[in-house]
């Protein structure tokens, strides 16, 4: 989906997660088919993680772990898919519930995703469900940057802190319409935010 400078942010066409059954069963085939090696003298895990520790996890992804109910609580939240200068953005923009909202942009980092961000979004929008005051509110925007989860593919190899910024900035501004707005970050994020 294109960026259209004459959307409001109303009209963005939402965009759900849906990852193809087929590709879940190839991840659980691959992790079925793990050939983990003898982990010699390790077991204090000074030489990396210890096959003893990895086994049950790689275990765990491939046949414990239900992508469905994440991709369900995911889903949950209001999420778009939009193309800046080339570069594909997702986000969750969840709006709040005070009586004048500030917009505020969230990033993460390596190796977290928007998940990473998604409990901030209750306190946040709705400051009086725990137990704020309603003029604290905040219209929540969490971006994932490019590269990361569902902002691919990246097509742009001369990608940046400054140059996500920039395309960050034509997000809040351009797409949402935002004239001001607040920004945190993690990680890479913090650089992106600075």
């Amino acid at each position: 989906m294109s960026e259209d400078s004459n959307s409001t942010p109303d009209a963005l066409a939402p965009y759900r997660i849906d990852v193809p059954q087929d590709v879940l069963d190839d991840l659980a085939d691959r992790l079925r088919r793990t050939r983990f090696f003898d982990d010699l003298d390790n077991e204090d895990e000074y030489y990396g993680i210890s096959t003893a520790y990895l086994k049950p996890l790689v275990e765990y992804w491939a046949d414990g772990f239900d992508w469905r109910a994440q991709e369900k609580e995911l889903n949950s939240y209001n999420q778009h898919k939009v193309e800046i200068d080339g570069t594909a953005v997702h986000f969750v923009h969840e709006r709040g519930k005070g009586p004048d909202p500030v917009p505020l942009i969230l990033f993460a980092g390596w190796p977290w995703n928007h998940a990473f961000n998604l409990p901030l979004v209750g306190p946040l929008t709705d400051p009086a469900a725990h137990g704020g005051d309603p003029a604290d509110s905040f219209d929540v925007v969490i971006a994932n940057l490019p590269g990361f989860t569902f902002s691919t593919p990246v097509g742009r190899g001369d990608l940046n802190y400054w140059k996500i910024a920039d395309i960050m900035h034509r997000l809040m501004t351009e797409v949402l319409g935002y004239e001001k707005y607040a920004a945190a970050g993690s990680d890479y994020g913090s650089l992106v935010t600075s």
